[in-house]
């Protein structure tokens, strides 16, 4: 990664080849449609190239390093399917309600909250969001995730008490 944070074309092209089948296999199994699944994936090869500096090895291996950037374009994506598939509002019916995270600093309890969902590790902080701002189920969440249901269910018990313990303090 470090040869890739420099602009090493060689070393990105290595890293392409060996990760690409991996990623794509993944983006395949979040999306189920192939062209989508190719644009992720290249999407994360463009992301990768442009944030190969912020890969700290301490937090884990390359391999899921790229999971990971590939699981959140897969996210965007999906959010993004769904916003298209609810079909086409006139701009007068257009839901103008703010964004529901914005609602949080509206109040005291809001701002509490707010700064306790940042301090939660980013895959907690994920499925609190998609879970209960974005109202996905537990097993709408392993799926978007790709994440087993077991898992899922665990991260929000553990979410939900570390909030608990954040905002009782």
């Amino acid at each position: 990664m470090l040869r890739i944070a420099v602009g090493d074309h060689a070393a990105f092209r290595t890293l392409y080849d060996q990760q690409s089948p991996q990623l794509y296999g993944l983006a395949l199994r979040l999306l189920r449609q192939p062209e989508i699944a190719a644009d992720a994936v290249h999407d994360t090869f463009v992301e990768i190239w442009q944030r190969a500096a912020r890969f700290d090895p301490e937090r884990g291996s390359v391999g899921a390093w790229l999971g990971t950037l590939l699981r959140y374009r897969a996210i965007d994506i999906h959010r993004r399917t769904r916003r298209e598939e609810s079909g086409y509002e006139r701009p007068e019916e257009v839901d103008r309600a703010p964004d529901p995270l914005d609602n949080l600093e509206s109040s005291e309890q809001g701002r509490a909250l707010r700064l306790c969902l940042d301090t939660l590790e980013p895959r907690y902080r994920e499925v609190v969001v998609l879970a209960f701002l974005d109202g996905q189920s537990h097993a709408e969440l392993a799926q978007t995730l790709a994440t087993p249901l077991g898992t899922i269910k665990s991260w929000v018990r553990r979410a939900l008490g570390a909030l608990r313990s954040c905002l009782g303090s």
